[in-house]
């Protein structure tokens, strides 16, 4: 009788545990099985170099989504970035979508500026106003490397 209530409590214990963990996953993995519904809308950047899939979209300092998935459009020879909105943001037809660096050497996000249009996007839509990041690889290699023809 003294082992079967032993293995009842072990078995009680271990189940307990493996919940903790599995929920300390989803909490510390930021897993999206929890929260809410978003929708897709589409972005096409000249530049969307070191962007990331699962970055952070923000608006006014808050995120708001993340990148979905970024693509080369074989027809306008540029980036095509897809990300999800959360369904409760509504994002004007207006709207600014740039790519910024959180700090001096940071990770990329993508930053939505809100117009003042009535119209609104939708899931599927395309926001036309784009902004890449700036390269600062390729301002210091122009900075260098016009210094140097100036030199005799």
């Amino acid at each position: 009788m003294k082992n079967k209530n032993l293995e009842l409590y072990v078995g009680i214990f271990v189940l307990i545990g493996a919940l903790c963990i599995g929920y300390l996953v989803l909490v510390l993995g930021e897993s999206k099985l929890l929260g809410g519904e978003q929708y897709t809308l589409h972005g096409f950047f000249s530049s969307a170099s070191g962007l990331k899939a699962g970055a952070r979209v923000e608006m006014a300092g808050v995120e708001i989504g993340d990148v979905a998935e970024i693509s080369l459009d074989k027809e306008r020879l540029v980036a095509r970035v897809s990300f999800n909105i959360n369904s409760d943001i509504e994002v004007s037809e207006d709207s600014i979508a740039s790519v910024k660096t959180a700090g001096i050497i940071g990770e990329k996000y993508i930053d939505i500026s809100p117009g003042g249009a009535d119209l609104l996007l939708e899931g599927g839509d395309e926001i036309p106003n784009t902004e890449s990041s700036l390269d600062i690889e390729s301002l210091v290699r122009k900075f260098i490397f016009s210094d140097q023809k100036k030199t005799p």
